[in-house]
């Protein structure tokens, strides 16, 4: 087995906590980090939201493949804890989900969203990528209504702060809820 798959084999353990990453860190105890250490750590992000590319800057992170794909699928245990980790993104960026009617995901703005935008709504602010990651993600692992409702809210975003966020950020957003964009690179 090599690197990637013994990677790989590691993310549905560590989904369902009862695994840890390659740093040691089970799921539930990052969902527990405070902003600041949301902020600062770089090599989470792969593992609360994997997808179908390599990451660059994360050897150790897993690469979803088709059978990691249809297990998300499948297991209703696994999309409540890729709900879970979508909450705490969105908390930290100053979001919230809620549902409107049974299958109408909305994401807006929190109370939170004018102290938080302040930490993250930067011209080429790495949470950027994360946003990409994020929304192919949820994409490909069978979220795509919370795709959708978070794609809505950072469309809402673009258009108060499009200086800020800027038109190839915004259209890398626009094309991770393509089809394709699972094996789509960033």
């Amino acid at each position: 087995m090599d690197h990637q798959q013994r990677i790989n084999s590691l993310l549905i353990p560590f989904y369902l906590g009862v695994q840890t990453d390659p740093e040691g860190r089970k799921i539930q105890e990052i969902w527990a980090w405070d902003f600041e250490e949301l902020e600062c750590a770089h090599d989470y992000i792969q593992w609360l939201f994997p997808i179908a590319e390599k990451s660059t800057f994360n050897p150790d992170a897993p690469v979803v493949d088709d059978q990691i794909i249809q297990t998300f699928h499948k297991d209703p245990r696994l999309s409540k804890n890729l709900q879970q980790s979508l909450t705490v993104m969105l908390r930290f960026y100053g979001l919230h989900r809620y549902e409107t009617n049974p299958g109408k995901i909305v994401i807006g703005k929190s109370k939170d969203y004018a102290t938080r935008k302040q930490e993250w709504l930067h011209r080429f602010d790495h949470n950027f990528l994360r946003i990409t990651r994020i929304l192919k993600c949820l994409m490909i692992l069978g979220l795509k209504a919370e795709a959708q409702g978070f794609y809505d809210c950072l469309q809402q975003l673009y258009q108060e702060d499009g200086d800020q966020i800027g038109g190839e950020t915004f259209q890398y957003w626009t094309n991770a809820l393509k089809p394709d964009a699972a094996v789509a690179q960033f």
